[in-house]
């Protein structure tokens, strides 16, 4: 996927028309980027195998690799 430059990886997701980025542990609900300013952590992904990462606060970089959050 590409992006423009300086985009955080939620802004380029939602731009990519990807509707979710985490399921909930309970209930496997989707959940996606909210506040887009690191408030509400609904915007985690995992990049580069580090999870947890609050896609809303780090920018795309060239051949990063992000995995949607599973819990």
């Amino acid at each position: 996927m590409t992006a423009r430059e300086g985009d955080t990886i939620a802004a380029a997701l939602l731009a990519a028309g990807i509707d979710h980025t985490r399921e909930t542990p309970t209930s496997q609900s989707p959940r996606a980027p909210f506040c887009m300013m690191g408030s509400c952590f609904e915007c985690r992904v995992e990049v580069d195998g580090e999870p947890n990462v609050q896609g809303c606060m780090r920018q795309i970089t060239p051949g990063m690799q992000v995995k949607r959050q599973r819990y």
